[in-house]
């Protein structure tokens, strides 16, 4: 039987492409009543065994292993999620992109970052160009430190592009991150020939007014494919433990295992290595507040429900 891979689910139907056929004419499926009765649902990214029906179509028969799976939105096989901010207009917010960070090491996800509208700065005021040019140096050295990849773009510009290319070539990768932040550019230089405005983008893939919210992988050139990920905007804890919590701060994990107490919170306890750490500025403050913020926030929701 057929091999493929769903790059598309809607409406019930999955839209698998044949496997060695990148970008090729896909195949209709419907999935198999056995995967509800096990309580599985075929996923946009799963490897496929499927079969053809009299009529044209296909019924998924088979889901290979996942080696990641996203709850929202439902994506399966991700190995990277770009996470794109924008160094301006609006102004980056460091407390929204900490809360991605947890959702995708909460994941096992590799995450790179990047800072979009690079060439607004030279035309802001001298000072208020300088000190955002000081923050954004500031805050590429602590995600840097802590171990994630940061990458600089500009449309305008024209630079970073091929780094960013570079990066999510050969695998299954998600965009994410603020509204007006230039993913729709970053798109459109990942998908030369396509050029679609932001709204186009919207309606493919299922964020106009008259479609269904849905998620489609995109082929990129350079192989591999990209996802704009409409889930992503609305962001809650509800799938993750209160305990979960300080693992997904990558580095807290070297310093939780000195802690005096097993199961320490890092907030009240006496001996806790991670507060220590706070202290001694080997973990950044603003990492440590949004810790705490995330915690009561998670703790708030579990109240309500």
């Amino acid at each position: 039987m057929p091999k493929g891979l769903i790059v598309k689910a809607l409406s019930g139907y999955y839209y698998v492409e044949e496997e060695g056929k990148r970008g090729g004419k896909t195949v209709q499926c419907r999935a198999r009543g056995i995967f509800k009765k096990k309580g599985v649902s075929p996923l946009v990214g799963d490897r496929v065994v499927y079969s053809f029906t009299e009529n044209g179509e296909g019924v998924v028969d088979e889901i290979g292993p996942r080696e990641s799976e996203l709850i929202r939105p439902p994506i399966a096989n991700v190995s990277l999620a770009a996470l794109v901010f924008s160094v301006t207009e609006p102004e980056l917010n460091m407390q929204l992109l900490d809360k991605f960070l947890v959702h995708i090491e909460h994941a096992e996800v590799e995450a790179v970052i990047l800072l979009t509208k690079w060439d607004l700065l030279d035309r802001l005021p001298e000072e208020e160009s300088a000190r955002l040019r000081r923050r954004m140096e500031e805050l590429i050295a602590l995600y840097r430190g802590i171990g994630y990849e940061v990458i600089a773009t500009s449309a305008k510009g024209g630079f970073g592009y091929q780094g960013v290319a570079d990066r999510l070539a050969d695998q299954i990768s998600v965009f994410a991150g603020q509204s007006g932040v230039g993913k729709s550019s970053l798109l459109n230089a990942m998908l030369p020939g396509v050029s679609l405005e932001t709204n186009q983008i919207s309606q493919r893939l299922g964020r106009g007014k008259h479609t269904t919210r849905h998620v489609e992988l995109l082929p990129l050139p350079q192989g591999g494919y990209i996802a704009d990920t409409p889930g992503f905007s609305q962001l809650d804890f509800l799938e993750l433990g209160v305990d979960q919590l300080g693992w997904c701060f990558r580095e807290f994990r070297s310093y939780a295992g000195d802690c005096k107490f097993r199961g320490c919170t890092h907030i009240h306890e006496p001996g806790c290595r991670v507060k220590e750490g706070v202290q001694e500025g080997l973990i950044a403050d603003s990492r440590y507040e949004h810790y705490l913020l995330f915690f009561d926030e998670m703790k708030d929701k579990r109240r309500r429900y």
